[in-house]
């Protein structure tokens, strides 16, 4: 009770002008609170950081576009931390001020202090979460008139989770197991080494075979841990390529696919070099001329889609190219992907080895996504397996990738179509326009190094695109092609880069015009352009060339080219079917007669005319009853009479 009363007393003592004075500063002090706060969060706003600041109106302008434009600046830049911690990290931005007020700031702006993403991505998104498989649609147009369109299908392999669980796998595994690399540029682009340690501690280390680091060089500089900046480094700021915005505006229909050629000349427009923006636009404004010009009737019904497609290029160039700041879509290279920049290619590229070039990191397009199955507007969208098929030994080789185009051969056709192999018609497995029919810049498997490793495979000269020529004769069994089509033959050699391959390599590239008959051909019959059929029963018959390659009258006789190429009697059945049945092989053992065998075949030579040799100087003339042979014979000798009739 008795300090209540001191406090009364000591607050009865304050003069009006000490309370004045006092209320006076908690209102200063209050405001100065208020102010402060705001002035964090205003200075922390995405608002403020890019279009306050000079520097950031590119990066401002891609993040609206981005999956992360909800998501604050700060948020990955300061980290969801603490106020200290956020304070002292944004404080180290007055560097930036600094250097830019004093002219030492470079352009492009390339950010340089990143937070790890275990301090920042995984504060949202954890890799001991597991994904499972993502459906993806890749839209894009052709360059044609039409602009058809064309859809690429494929599964992404998320994946991630934890090795505990019985996870760890797909695209995520990398941030699930231990990855260490080296990049020998800022931008981390060149990527010479890599070192994995798994679970148990065990280290694996892969060189880049084309270009290695000496040992020094990989202790001296940094070794990075993977995480997910090292892949997604753009996901908050992506600078689309004119390719990829043109493509995005027909598919959102922001721009009339139906106008003649729009893809190809928006592309054209947009990837030009202009010293700025007005100069920018006058050139986009002709395409309203090309159109007048050479499309007068379309123009006419369409001039509004026209001009506003003009329009609309003339916004997105805006958002391609910053001239004041030397930066446009080719400056910030994107690691998703491995197409337009090398992306996954930095190090999974086939030319990663191990010391002993026995294990590579796989370059496999299944490893994080299905086969692409592509398809156009006009055709169904193709069917993709969710389940995993078994796959040969061969194929689970790290380097398979690089030896399968060595030892490919007709056992590649027990799983896959080959046809027009290497071609971007989408016939074929072998003709996927999405694989084979891409050319991959920034694939290693034709680099120098990885050639002495694994041999390159000989191509085939030309436009790969264009189908192999077909055989012109029906084939069947196991056909010789190298009877007809080796390097040293007469007849119809292969080209030279064919040297090397082998006969079941034949028929993965080029295909019978003429299918084989199902049935024996009827004798006297023969397929159109197919070779000949025998007219006789060929059993135990092997001497073709005594009667076919004599001259003999009456009988045919193998063209000039058989005999250039030195065609045996051993090659003659490889191309001509026998179109009579076999017949029975026993030996009459009645009297002679002159009974004929079926139809069309030689007659037979009786028993007792056993160790008899001398055949033409009875059968010639018809001497003591013999039957006399036809005038077709004439000039035949001894030796070919039992190449046709059989008996002792």
């Amino acid at each position: 009770m008795t300090r209540i009363r001191g406090s009364w007393h000591r607050l009865r003592a304050i003069t009006g002008r000490q309370w004045a004075f006092g209320g006076i500063t908690a209102v200063v002090l209050l405001l100065a609170l208020a102010g402060t706060l705001y002035g964090w969060e205003y200075t922390n706003s995405p608002a403020f950081c890019g279009t306050t600041c000079h520097t950031m109106p590119p990066e401002y302008n891609a993040w609206q576009r981005s999956p992360h434009a909800r998501v604050s600046c700060v948020e990955c830049h300061l980290g969801r931390d603490i106020i200290t911690t956020t304070f002292t990290r944004k404080a180290g931005d007055i560097m930036h001020l600094i250097r830019y007020s004093s002219g030492q700031f470079k352009f492009p702006v390339h950010a340089d202090s990143m937070l790890p993403a275990r301090e920042s991505c995984e504060k949202c998104h954890w890799p001991e979460k597991f994904s499972g498989d993502r459906a993806v649609t890749v839209k894009r147009y052709d360059s044609d008139e039409k602009n058809a369109q064309i859809a690429t299908y494929l599964l992404l392999k998320t994946g991630g989770g934890t090795m505990r669980e019985g996870r760890g796998l797909g695209i995520h595994w990398h941030i699930e197991n231990q990855v260490y690399f080296v990049a020998t540029d800022e931008l981390k682009q060149n990527i010479p080494w890599v070192q994995v340690v798994d679970p148990n501690g065990k280290t694996t280390t892969y060189v880049d075979v084309e270009n290695p680091l000496p040992a020094d060089q990989v202790n001296r500089l940094e070794k990075r841990r993977m995480d997910c900046i090292d892949c997604h480094n753009r996901i908050s700021h992506t600078f689309r390529s004119p390719t990829q915005a043109i493509d995005n505006a027909l598919a959102l229909k922001q721009i009339d696919e139906t106008i003649p050629f729009i893809k190809k000349k928006s592309v054209e427009v947009l990837s030009a070099s202009y010293s700025n923006f007005a100069d920018a636009n006058k050139a986009i404004e002709r395409l309203e001329g090309f159109y007048q010009q050479n499309y007068a009737e379309y123009y006419k019904s369409r001039t509004a889609q026209i001009k506003s497609a003009i329009d609309f290029l003339k916004t997105t160039y805006q958002s391609l190219v910053f001239p004041t700041q030397d930066l446009s879509w080719t400056t910030h290279p994107d690691n998703i992907g491995h197409k337009d920049y090398p992306g996954c290619f930095r190090c999974h590229d086939g030319k990663h080895l191990t010391q002993d070039n026995k294990e590579a990191i796989r370059l496999e397009c299944n490893i994080c996504h299905t086969l692409p199955e592509v398809a156009t507007a006009s055709s169904p969208a193709p069917v993709i397996s969710l389940i995993k098929t078994d796959e040969p030994e061969s194929h689970k080789q790290t380097t398979w990738l690089a030896q399968h185009r060595t030892v490919f051969d007709s056992t590649c056709q027990a799983c896959h179509d080959t046809n027009n192999a290497g071609g971007q018609d989408n016939t074929s497995f072998c003709s996927n326009s999405a694989c084979h029919g891409t050319e991959w810049r920034f694939a290693g498997l034709n680099a120098v190094g990885l050639a002495k490793v694994f041999p390159p495979p000989v191509s085939r000269p030309g436009d790969p695109n264009v189908t192999p020529k077909t055989i012109p004769h029906p084939i069947g069994g196991n056909p010789d092609c190298q009877i007809c089509h080796a390097q040293a033959s007469k007849v119809r050699p292969y080209p030279a880069d064919h040297i090397g391959r082998k006969n079941e390599v034949c028929l993965a590239c080029h295909k019978p015009a003429i299918p084989a008959p199902s049935t024996t051909p009827t004798a006297g019959t023969t397929a159109a352009g197919a070779p000949p059929p025998v007219t006789h029963d060929t059993a135990g018959r092997t001497q073709c060339l005594g009667c076919h390659g004599t001259g003999a009258a009456g009988v045919p006789q193998v063209p000039q080219f058989h005999k250039d190429a030195n065609l045996g009697n051993d090659k003659c059945l490889a191309c001509h079917k026998s179109g009579v049945a076999a017949q029975p092989t026993t030996v009459p053992t009645s009297a002679p007669t002159t009974t004929a065998p079926a139809t069309g075949g030689p007659k037979r030579i009786p028993a007792s005319h056993a160790g008899r040799t001398g055949c033409v100087v009875c059968h010639a003339q018809g001497i003591a009853g013999a039957p006399k042979s036809p005038p077709n014979h004439a000039g035949r000798t001894d030796e070919t009479c039992k190449a046709c009739h059989q008996g002792p």
